[in-house]
């Protein structure tokens, strides 16, 4: 049987692609490099000038050699790179399932999601690792108090009913568990499933605090860009509706989950007198799958304002020092005007980070859970646990033989996983998750907007 087939020959050759078309031709590249970075004024410059001198700075496009010398320009055009290609080989992979009766292979395409997430969590982990290395120590105390803060609302989270927050959590492991207990006793191991439960759900709990703290500082950050996206594009209504869809998509995406908001709404909507039926249960799951990657797609549409306005700051800081008294030296102001750019990709990551995060884990939510997206029946999300134990087979050379015994092997483990980790394991774990990074992004761009409009104003 083959483990993998053509799609690992699909994979091989978008690794190869992707590493020889890296230096020619990058999506991260193009999204980078068409903003207009503020430059410096003149050739001939004094060596200190008033504050308040009518300085008005120049701007240009940004080039591909000028992104190069980018504070973490290399991980930006990696993780932006990866998650496209990623995205490709997943649609790849959906076709060739619904195309193909191959039901009993390996997806590669949740490895290639599962990669995008880990590295889209690296990288903000690198980031705000950077934040903790900071001499004055604010930043971070705040990534701290965020992760202590995330830590309780994550306890309190995990013991709301499944009649408010649908995740399926409980269900899921008591699946998965159940299907361990047997697994572990044909092994002749002793197990315990109440301490393992209280491990599970106290690593969920750890997890969920590290992920709020990395996704502290990109909500602050969004908040930022998006009310200085806002006054960017006064004029421009509609643009400003998208913005504001965009920032609320976070939101959206929550109450998806709420059962008693949305799903008791559609399925059971009442109208008049009556309760009417809008949707059925599968269709519904459906219509929250395509919501979430609709709402991804529209953030990653205004990334452009977002990025624009993050370098209109030093614009920004200009004018507010022409009403400063004193004098300041031109280096000074270069070196304020170059920081601003040389941390752009720092805040590209910041902005595109959770919208990969989100998009892949709502990819790997589909696929492990065996949902659909509507074009066909999803299965019911269950399967017994089975016997594991590979079968006895016969070769006609050593050779053949071992390379038998090495096949019956993997395909041993697989099964072993497949019959522990079933989609209702999946679908509780991956939902929860894809609803717990939007409730941190929630949380920290609501702070983000209060720091910004009053406390720094003030």
């Amino acid at each position: 049987m083959a483990v993998m087939g053509i799609q690992l020959v699909v994979s091989l050759l978008t690794a190869s692609i992707m590493q020889r078309m890296a230096p020619h031709c990058s999506f991260a590249r193009w999204l980078l490099c068409n903003g207009r970075r503020q430059n410096d004024v003149s050739e001939s410059k004094p060596l200190s000038v008033p504050k308040d001198i009518d300085l008005h700075l120049e701007t240009r496009p940004i080039s591909v050699v000028d992104s190069l010398v980018l504070h973490y320009f290399m991980e930006y055009q990696w993780l932006i790179d990866f998650a496209v290609y990623a995205t490709g080989v997943y649609l790849f992979t959906e076709g060739y399932y619904c195309l193909m009766d191959v039901q009993k292979e390996v997806n590669i395409g949740v490895l290639w999601c599962l990669l995008t997430v880990a590295f889209s969590i690296k990288v903000l982990f690198g980031m705000m690792t950077h934040y903790f290395r900071s001499e004055e120590g604010g930043e971070r105390s705040v990534c701290l108090v965020f992760g202590f803060l995330f830590l309780l609302i994550a306890m309190l989270v995990l013991v709301v009913r499944e009649d408010y927050l649908e995740f399926g959590l409980e269900s899921g492991f008591s699946a998965a568990f159940d299907n361990m207990e047997m697994f572990v006793r044909q092994q002749g191991w002793e197990w315990s499933v109440p301490v393992t439960k209280l491990t599970v759900k106290l690593g969920l709990v750890g997890i969920c605090s590290f992920v709020g703290a990395c996704l502290t500082f990109p909500g602050f950050r969004l908040a930022q860009t998006h009310l200085d996206a806002l006054k960017m594009t006064a004029d421009k209504p509609m643009i400003q509706i998208l913005l504001h869809a965009s920032f609320l998509a976070p939101v959206v995406i929550v109450l998806m989950w709420v059962k008693p908001v949305t799903r008791d709404f559609l399925l059971s909507a009442p109208v008049g007198k009556e309760n009417v039926q809008l949707m059925s249960s599968s269709t519904y799951n459906s219509v929250r799958l395509w919501t979430v990657v609709a709402l991804c797609v529209l953030r990653l549409a205004v990334t452009r304002y977002h990025l624009q306005a993050y370098l209109n700051l030093a614009d920004k800081w200009v004018d507010q020092m022409k009403k400063e008294a004193g004098r300041i030296t031109v280096i000074e102001i270069q070196r304020k005007v170059s920081r601003v750019f040389f941390y752009l990709t720092v805040v590209t990551l910041q902005y595109l980070g959770p919208i990969i995060l989100t998009f892949h884990l709502t990819l790997l939510l589909k696929t492990l859970g065996d949902y659909s997206w509507g074009f066909y029946p999803e299965s019911p999300g269950f399967s017994p646990a089975t016997d594991t134990a590979p079968s006895s087979s016969t070769a006609s050379s050593d050779d053949e033989e071992d390379i038998q015994v090495t096949i019956t092997k993997i395909t041993a483990v697989l099964n072993a996983i497949r019959n522990v980790f079933t989609p209702l394991f999946y679908r509780g774990l991956f939902a929860f998750l894809t609803w717990w990074v939007a409730a941190c992004q929630i949380v920290t761009s609501l702070c983000g907007l209060y720091f910004h409009q009053y406390l720094v104003s003030s």
